[in-house]
């Protein structure tokens, strides 16, 4: 992990342009070669990024990030105002909290709960950005991966779009789709899965559990 505070301007060049003008930001360079530019403010969400894999060429006062798309974005530094670089090592991943991990288990062991015909593969199926938490296939062999969240938000389709595009990489398994499964998951969320393809599943988990659901039912 690299970080640099810097006085800088940047612009983007690729679907649009766009051009940040002078000011202080934090430039974070990951790992993997995923470069993003923060504010002091905004909470988590960069004010420009570019995603890995991509070229980083450094001069003394400008950067040059390139997709192989084609895209550019041109971060020129005015001033360095601190700098470090650390290794972070190799991270374990999330740690679900104790519903989400029981979901993922019932939801193993049931999985008509998710779509009809579908054959548990793996549970926490690994990629090399992480594991998705299950990996089944349907009546016609085709792989499915599925991320389970107790509030399913925006946050949780971006997550597993990113599975999804490193699964479909391996010819063993693509095309994979993706079902994206929660307690409740909020209208945005829900547009944004099936604007990619992505079936959403809200789930009871105290049916699952075997709780009967306090609501009057016919039989």
């Amino acid at each position: 992990m690299r970080l640099l505070i810097a006085r800088c301007t940047v612009d983007y060049d690729g679907r649009l342009t766009a051009h940040l003008p002078e000011a202080r930001r934090l430039i974070m360079v990951k790992a993997d070669g995923c470069v993003a530019i923060h504010a002091d403010g905004g909470a988590y969400k960069p004010l420009n990024w570019m995603n890995a894999p991509n070229k980083l060429e450094e001069e003394d006062d400008r950067w040059v990030v390139t997709s192989p798309k084609g895209e550019t974005l041109t971060i020129t530094l005015h001033e360095r105002v601190w700098e470090t670089e650390t290794e972070l090592g190799e991270d374990p991943g999330l740690t679900k909290d104790g519903v989400e991990a029981h979901l993922q288990e019932l939801l193993a062991a049931n999985t008509d709960a998710i779509g009809e015909n579908l054959q548990l593969v793996r549970r926490e199926y690994p990629t090399d950005i992480g594991p998705v938490d299950l990996l089944l296939r349907d009546a016609e062999g085709q792989a499915v991966a599925v991320e389970i969240k107790r509030r399913g938000e925006i946050d949780g389709v971006e997550q597993l779009t990113r599975y999804l595009e490193r699964m479909d990489r391996d010819p063993l398994l693509r095309p994979v789709r993706g079902i994206f499964a929660a307690q409740l998951i909020k209208p945005q969320a829900r547009v944004l899965a099936e604007s990619r393809g992505i079936a959403c599943v809200e789930v009871d988990y105290d049916e699952l559990r075997g709780i009967e659901s306090d609501e009057l039912k016919l039989f």
